[in-house]
């Protein structure tokens, strides 16, 4: 048998460019140069520049990376197209060919098929292998301290063994769980759902995420919807599949059936708590650690049933981890796992009340979705600050009923019309089956209309957009610059002409956007943020607010402007009817200091920062201007774009999508003696003896592979200029190899030097400055019939001089 390996640079003094090996050796070699390949992943070789067309570019993700590619992964991938990315240094920017006219109902469909057709390819691979499927992107058991903990260590605490709580955790405290299951191990007969999902089903575990869970038992008012969104299984291999909505595209997420318990082994036990058992082992597995009691998070209150931790687990993988998922609001998470457009309602600044209940209310779960909330202390058996969800909204014997939910399954409203209150008699029982209720600490209780206003401070409602199918969309996300504070807060200082999307501006910057509307027809323009939930530690050092107003081309008065009810929203939107022409879109933004910035994550676990970054720096590339040389140390490589190719295809690849015409051999790089791989292309052949002998014969006799390499030139070998100065990044630095060979990686086109690299250059202040900077996207939806919004931004730069001259003095 014989392995051949080829190699892009030499491997040291000793290697030549192929190796011959008897059967005997072969194994050897091959695991020597999986190491060193998986070494070489690790590290960055930009290669020399060179003027010669002909060379080959140096392999790197800025030519590979395709700028709205989240993640490489099947397991967690985004399912809509991808985009290129445009100069960072324009001022003007036109929307993106891949985001104009997406019909919602189309690009939802796609969604699940992708989806379902890799848990189904999973599946296969799995009983093939005959083992359980194990995700190994969120291992709860082999990597817990990952899936469990943010970037802040005191968010972790210790939980005593088999003490139960009685209320929701503080949202900066996570328990510290004991042990990790399967569901097939918690249960003897597990079932994702049983009789359908219910709102009843939903028991808030120890965590603060009543706002997720609260936006689960909102969805299940409306049939159907929370099983469309868990798209595949396999529970014999322990496989799901859901899809989620992040920023302008549908993301799939596929977990295991691993889960959080917080029943301890019998082996951490005290013996005074082995007692209780009669010291057996069995007995207290049955008795104590079945059942949907001992997990940890949330559960279902239906034993057996697995939906409801299964989804906040992928809800979990999505954003990088359980604690990510302590504080929110309902509203995000309904976005987030419908796709849908949320508002925010201030009670006391309904008009017309009587309207509301009508166009409003009485549409709750056909398409609308609502929860509630208020501030300060609890009242009347309710808590503040806690999210709650309206589940239908009921008009019986002239009188306007609410049923609402609270996710924690108890803790009810104890003022009228509460289980067992005075209103209930003999008649009025008979509304009972009317309003869907039945009396039971359970969390659900009915409300009446008048009191629903009195009690709530804000109502939270989310369109569903998918309804009817009728809807189309556009998007345009750009990186805005924003001048340091204090600068005046005003419109007018970004001017962004949107056919689908636009480049924000900071707390002074204006954004203009320009929408083409072909035909007359109903409009919903939303602004919004990136989703930071995964990487909010290092998002900003700013929270973003705005608002926006939009004018007819050439017009003065303003046709409408975006509700401002909850300040630093994720989003903002305007509904209104557009008649066919074009139109503009001024934005103005605020900021104030966020408090749970990082500024030195030099104490955090690096694993976990490096995950955070690349998630920050993939979730950022959705911008038309993303600025790619800030951020390639963060940025990864898409599966899609390596799949079935070796270093010298990708070579190849990433010469055409660069423009340079190359030929297919890899660039010649002299390398001194001592000096460790940088490209690797290996090849293996399996070759019969005899064939080993013949093709031993054709090889040169002469050869030696410990004859020295040629003696390098100075200025190749030396690591610093005469200056002193360290040499340009572009170029390979020296690894000896006598250095240990790191762990394996997953593959990445590029490598890292040993060294450590120097930190990213950015901005020292200014416009340019990363602290004062903003990704924001404007969205349109549009009637299919009228046809899609087209999008077109500008920024303030290439307009200075003529906005000094508008500047209004007193």
């Amino acid at each position: 048998m014989q392995l051949t390996v080829t190699l892009g640079h030499s491997l040291d003094s000793r290697c030549s460019a192929r190796y011959q090996c008897t059967s005997l050796h072969a194994a050897m070699v091959t695991r020597r140069v999986k190491a060193l390949f998986c070494a070489d992943m690790s590290r960055r070789d930009r290669g020399p520049e060179s003027d010669t067309p002909s060379e080959a570019p140096t392999l790197t993700p800025e030519l590979l990376f395709k700028s709205c590619s989240r993640t490489s992964d099947p397991l967690f991938k985004p399912v809509s197209g991808t985009r290129s990315t445009a100069d960072s240094n324009k001022a003007t920017f036109s929307q993106p060919e891949d985001s104009s006219g997406l019909a919602v109902s189309n690009e939802l469909q796609t969604a699940l098929k992708d989806c379902e057709e890799t848990v189904d390819r999973i599946a296969r691979e799995c009983r093939a292998k005959n083992t359980r499927f194990r995700d190994v992107e969120f291992d709860l058991e082999n990597d817990r301290d990952i899936c469990l903990n943010g970037l802040y260590p005191s968010q972790v605490k210790e939980s005593p063994v088999n003490e139960e709580q009685d209320s929701a955790p503080s949202p900066l405290q996570l328990p510290q769980p004991p042990d990790v299951l399967r569901v097939t191990q918690i249960f003897d007969k597990p079932s994702f759902f049983v009789a359908g999902a219910d709102s009843n089903d939903i028991v808030q575990g120890q965590l603060g995420n009543c706002w997720f869970l609260s936006a689960l038992a909102t969805m299940t008012t409306k049939k159907g919807l929370v099983e469309k969104f868990c798209v595949a299984r396999h529970e014999d291999v322990g496989i799901y599949g859901f899809i989620f909505f992040r920023d302008d595209h549908w993301v799939s997420v596929i977990i295991d059936d691993q889960l959080f318990t917080s029943i301890a082994k019998y082996e951490d036990l005290h013996p005074s708590f082995q007692q209780y058992y009669h010291n057996d082992k069995e007995f207290y597995n049955k008795s104590a650690r079945k059942g949907n009691h001992s997990i940890t998070f949330a559960k279902s209150a239906t034993d057996g049933e697995t939906w409801v931790p299964l989804i906040e687990k992928a809800y979990a993988k999505l954003h990088g981890d359980y604690a990510s998922l302590a504080g929110g609001f309902s509203t995000e998470a309904i976005e987030d796992l419908t796709g849908g457009i949320s508002t925010f309602i201030k009670t006391k600044d309904i008009f017309d009340i009587d309207k509301f209940w009508t166009d409003e209310l009485m549409n709750a779960t056909k398409d609308r979705l609502f929860g509630c909330s208020f501030f300060g202390s609890d009242k009347f058996g309710l808590f503040g600050a806690h999210a709650y969800s309206v589940l239908r909204a009921k008009e019986v014997e002239g009188k306007r009923f609410l049923v609402i939910r609270n996710p924690w399954g108890k803790s009810e409203w104890t003022g009228a019309w509460s289980d067992g209150s005075k209103e209930w008699n003999a008649e009025t029982f008979e509304l009972l089956p009317m309003l869907e209720h039945s009396f039971g600490n359970d969390g659900q209780f009915v409300m009446e209309y008048s009191d629903f206003l009195k009690c709530w401070d804000e109502i939270e409602r989310t369109l569903l957009l998918d309804e009817g199918c009728n809807w189309i969309t556009s998007s345009h996300w750009l990186r805005v610059s924003a001048r340091p504070l204090p600068s005046a807060w005003t419109y007018g200082d970004v001017c962004c002409r949107f056919i689908s999307l636009f480049e924000t501006a900071s707390s002074s910057k204006l954004f203009t956007v320009t929408i083409k509307i072909p035909q007359k027809t109903s409009a919903i323009i939303v602004l919004s943020q990136l989703d930071s939930r995964y990487f909010k530690g290092i998002s900003s050092p700013f929270e973003w607010m705005f608002d926006f107003k939009v004018f007819k081309r050439g017009q003065n008065l303003p046709l409408g402007e975006s509700a401002q009810n909850r300040y630093f929203s994720r989003s903002v939107n305007l509904e209104l009817v557009l008649e066919e022409g074009d139109y503009i879109v001024h934005v103005r933004f605020d900021r104030r200091p966020n408090d749970n910035y990082i500024k030195d994550c030099s104490n955090v676990d690096q694993r976990k920062l490096s995950r955070v970054r690349m998630a920050k720096a993939q979730s950022q590339s959705i911008a038309s201007n993303f600025k790619k040389e800030l951020n390639s140390e963060n940025l990864g490589v898409p599966m899609e774009e390596l799949a079935g190719l070796d270093f010298e295809d990708i070579q190849k690849k990433a010469a055409a999508a660069s423009g340079t015409n190359t030929d297919a051999t890899a660039p010649k790089v002299d390398t001194a003696p001592g000096q460790g791989v940088t490209d690797v292309i290996v090849h293996v052949t399996v070759k019969s003896d005899s064939e080993a002998a013949t093709a031993d014969s054709k090889e040169n006799p002469t050869a030696d592979s410990d004859k020295p390499a040629e003696e390098p030139s100075k200025e190749e070998k030396s690591p610093e200029n005469d200056s002193g100065a360290k040499p340009d990044s572009t170029k390979t630095a020296d690894v000896q190899p006598s250095q240990p060979v790191p762990a394996p990686v997953p593959p990445a086109v590029t490598t890292a030097s040993t060294e450590t690299p120097p930190a990213q250059k950015e901005p020292a202040s200014g416009d340019d400055s990363e602290e004062n900077v903003v990704f924001m996207g404007l969205r349109v939806y549009t009637d299919k019939n009228a046809g899609a919004a087209v999008i077109g931004g500008q920024l303030r730069r290439e307009m200075e001089a003529a906005l000094a001259k508008l500047v209004k003095t007193t």
